[in-house]
């Protein structure tokens, strides 16, 4: 069925009864940006919202090399293993330039993209930030009504994604590379103030040594940052994505974090607080839509770029002109 004749009520039933092929098409649907499929998306989120939010929403970052995927990989297989349904969800700003690559997604994870409990999706390939993260939001509620009981949310991007990844989770989890030097020169304060743990990857072997040094440089590190929670001290943890060495207790811990902030209700405090976010994030990315999708409002912003850019106009005049194109 495609989705300009989506009979909404029978999509969420065949989501809930667990239908991959209808939760791929809904996300489809979700994606789009015709008013119409956006409208029927609505509805089906709206429709499935009761049956969502019990699911663990941990969000994953790294420099790159860290071996994200490979990790999540082995997470993912391991949470599989012990009878959880994983869905892996990507946020990558940068698709707008690149493509993206779902192909790619699916080879650097390739055990779980096997796996018929599992689920992987990356983010669309075009739109803001802003957009492309309430997309995945979206998504993330429809695989929790298909059942899934761990979502992953991997940031492949840098900057915004991180804190876009955070606040849509309930759990950051950081990795980080063995031999703390320049590792730790490349930490932004700002991304250790979102982390839940940090994870150093690639703790195996011959890098043993190297990476038990720089869990120290990062437990000292966390010590500058004030927690998220008073409940909850980041801890800094050895792993192997590769071997699978450590998953078990970096898993133990994510379970631990939820237990404690969930007894305390600050689970259900922060899901609030995201959701406030997620409504502003739609309607920013929907103004935005706005000035791009009606050819009047578009030629009219060029003119005003160019205005402003020579200094013939200021900024605030061109942004009133615009609002006032777009009666608000």
């Amino acid at each position: 069925m495609s989705a300009d004749h989506v009979d909404v009520d029978a999509m969420g039933q065949a989501i809930r009864a667990g239908d991959r092929a209808v939760l791929a098409r809904a996300i489809t649907l979700v994606e789009s940006r015709k008013p119409d499929h956006q409208a029927r998306a609505a509805k089906l989120v709206q429709a499935l919202l009761p049956f969502t939010g019990k699911a663990i929403r941990v969000g994953v970052t790294g420099v790159p090399g860290v071996g994200k995927s490979t990790t999540i990989d082995a997470l993912g297989s391991h949470l599989s293993a012990k009878g959880h349904r994983v869905a892996v969800l990507a946020v990558d700003p940068s698709s707008s330039r690149t493509g993206g690559s779902i192909l790619g997604d699916k080879t650097r994870m390739a055990r779980l993209s096997m796996d018929r409990t599992a689920f992987i999706r990356p983010s669309p390939s075009s739109g803001t930030l802003g957009g492309v993260a309430a997309r995945t939001r979206e998504t993330m509620l429809l695989c929790e009504a298909a059942g899934f009981d761990v979502i992953l949310v991997e940031t492949v991007g840098i900057g915004q994604s991180e804190t876009a990844v955070s606040d849509m989770t309930d759990f950051f989890l950081v990795l980080m590379l063995p031999g703390a030097g320049d590792e730790l020169q490349g930490i932004k304060k700002g991304v250790l103030e979102l982390a839940d743990m940090i994870a150093v990857n690639k703790s195996d072997g011959d890098n043993r040594p190297r990476a038990m040094a720089a869990a120290g440089e990062y437990r000292a590190a966390l010590h500058i940052v004030q927690p998220s929670s008073t409940l909850w001290s980041p801890p800094v943890v050895l792993i192997s994505g590769l071997t699978g060495e450590g998953l078990e207790d970096l898993w133990d811990r994510i379970v631990d974090h939820r237990r404690r902030l969930d007894a305390a209700g600050e689970v259900a405090t922060r899901r609030g607080r995201q959701q406030v976010r997620w409504m502003w994030a739609i309607l920013e990315d929907r103004f935005r839509s706005r000035l791009t999708g009606d050819p009047a409002v578009r030629a009219r912003l060029r003119e005003l770029e160019g205005e402003v850019s020579q200094g013939a106009l200021s900024p605030s005049l061109a942004a009133a002109d615009l609002a006032g194109l777009l009666g608000v």
